[in-house]
């Protein structure tokens, strides 16, 4: 018999009271039941993204949020500045190419973070930068970038501060309001612990004013009308009424653990798995490693792809590989979401296993004591 566990950094595992959630009748999305529902979700989504400002969600991927997010804030011609440290960085720029906007491009070595010093160089000399956007944790590299510093240096400007912490929220901290970041976009299969199919924003005043002065084309994803509907507990358009069942149960979850404490467990988890990989003898990838993953730069006798084959078919331990340039080259395991220290001893001692499967030369269990020893401290 296998057991199948899965340590990717999206889709994470799913409560059991949120699979129970979605075996329950469909219910129309209308009703007063629904409307309840909807509002007390989008209530508790505040304490996630630690903001007293709405937050609004959206029926897609987090890259429909992402979208979004330079559909309503921008203009045709306008300027922004992406920075970009994997293909989740790489992506806002895309975004906004698509719709017209003028790519200012900060490269970053991926595994890397971006020096904020450099951001602020940027809108020194380039003043008219509508905004800045960057990602909390890239997540093909596992890098975690100083959010509360770019944050200081676009409050003194006008520039927007725009991240996607589509992985990262509830697992690295991000103070929304107290650090004054303008835009926050997530989704629901990370660290909330739900199916892909939702997307959420939330916009403080700075940003509502761009919106409003915002000439790109936009529908289906339009922040007004979402924000509107969810101000009364309804949506513009047919949402996925049995993920919001699942997502409630999930925020239920990180309601009663308190944000604090979800962000701490998550660190503990993230510290236990670096130490283990150390161990272990193989070095990280991130230089600045997030709490949402372990990237780990594999032997060049190692076959990545290979490793995740076989690590998945014949162990039932699903791990991420590699995207673009890094495929084959780095293992990434996530420990987000509805994960606790007993996860991660089984994804050490799986990827002890897998790596003696294939003769590489290890000794069986370092890995595991050095996590062991951080959980006992």
């Amino acid at each position: 018999m296998k057991k199948s566990y899965l340590f990717t950094p999206g889709p994470t595992p799913i409560p059991s009271e949120s699979l129970l959630a979605m075996a329950q009748p469909i219910d129309y999305h209308r009703s007063e039941d629904a409307v309840a529902l909807i509002k007390d979700v989008l209530e508790k989504l505040k304490h996630v993204f630690q903001t007293e400002n709405d937050v609004m969600f959206l029926t897609s991927s987090g890259t429909g949020a992402m979208d979004g997010a330079v559909s309503n804030l921008l203009s045709r011609g306008d300027k922004a500045l992406v920075i970009r440290t994997g293909k989740f960085g790489e992506r806002w720029g895309e975004i906004c190419t698509a719709y017209g906007v003028e790519v200012i491009p900060i490269d970053v070595e991926w595994g890397n973070s971006v020096a904020p010093e450099i951001v602020e160089e940027h809108l020194t000399t380039n003043p008219e930068i509508k905004v800045v956007y960057s990602t909390l944790c890239e997540t093909s590299t596992g890098a975690l970038h100083d959010i509360q510093t770019l944050a200081q240096i676009t409050q003194s400007t006008p520039t927007l501060l725009v991240v996607d912490a589509v992985s990262a929220l509830g697992a690295d901290d991000l103070q929304m309001d107290q650090w004054g970041v303008d835009v926050v976009v997530s989704c629901s299969q990370k660290g909330l612990m739900t199916p892909p199919g939702l997307a959420f924003v939330a916009l403080n005043n700075r940003a509502w004013d761009a919106v409003e002065h915002s000439n790109l084309p936009k529908y289906y994803f339009d922040f007004r009308k979402a924000h509107k509907s969810g101000i009364e507990g309804s949506v513009p358009y047919t949402p996925a009424i049995t993920l919001l069942n699942a997502l409630q149960c999930a925020l239920n979850l990180i309601y009663e653990e308190g944000i604090n404490n979800t962000i701490k467990r998550h660190q503990q988890m993230a510290l236990a798995t670096r130490s283990a990989i150390k161990a272990i003898g193989l070095p990280l990838f991130a230089s600045s490693p997030a709490n949402t993953l372990t990237s780990i730069r594999l032997p060049m006798e190692v076959d990545g792809k290979a490793f995740v084959k076989m690590m998945r078919e014949d162990y039932g331990i699903t791990y991420a590989g590699g995207q673009g340039e890094l495929s084959g080259k780095i293992l990434r395991i996530a420990h987000l979401g509805w994960m606790n220290e007993n996860d991660v001893i089984v994804a050490i001692s799986s990827f002890e296993r897998g790596l003696a499967e294939i003769g590489y030369d290890i000794s069986l269990g370092v890995g595991v004591a050095a996590a062991q020893e951080v959980f006992s401290l």
